[in-house]
């Protein structure tokens, strides 16, 4: 909320319960108003990602927005902000996971479907062995974005 506060927006807690909301945005002339929903994390998961889950797959608005905040290893890192469309997130998390259920496991095994998911800076795990369609630095465009929030 600060990084919005920061650039000049109106930025609130959305109220307790909104399912798909943790900030309302608006800008001063009150124009624009935004969503977004905020995800962390700490660099302890193997694969560098965010917790998602098959309802991801459809929250999709052009007024909603998501960040993604890269706490770093310890205390002392500086957090890193990935801000992205919704509509891009649902498309990221249902295509890499309908990849991931179509391929084999390690052991041959069909994959079993579940309601977890995952937003990942690297997908090659999901596509193997075909190249992945979000690989190394796909999420890149979106570091520290904050202009996708701008009034337009």
């Amino acid at each position: 909320m600060s990084q919005l506060l920061l650039r000049g927006l109106i930025a609130a807690l959305a109220p307790q319960g909104v399912p798909n909301l943790d900030i309302v945005v608006s800008d001063v002339e009150g124009r624009r108003q935004l969503g977004i929903q905020v995800k962390s994390r700490l660099k302890k998961g193997s694969d560098g990602g965010w917790h998602m889950g098959a309802k991801h797959e459809n929250i999709h608005s052009p007024t909603l927005f998501y960040c993604f905040v890269d706490f770093g290893d310890v205390l002392q890192d500086q957090p890193v902000t990935y801000i992205l469309p919704s509509a891009k997130v649902a498309e990221v998390v249902r295509e890499s996971h309908r990849a991931w259920l179509s391929r084999p496991g390690q052991r041959g095994q069909v994959r079993n479907d579940s309601k977890v998911r995952r937003l990942v800076p690297d997908y090659r795990y999901a596509y193997a062995p075909d190249p992945p369609r979000y690989a190394s630095g796909w999420l890149d465009p979106y570091r520290e974005a904050w202009d996708l929030l701008a009034p337009r």
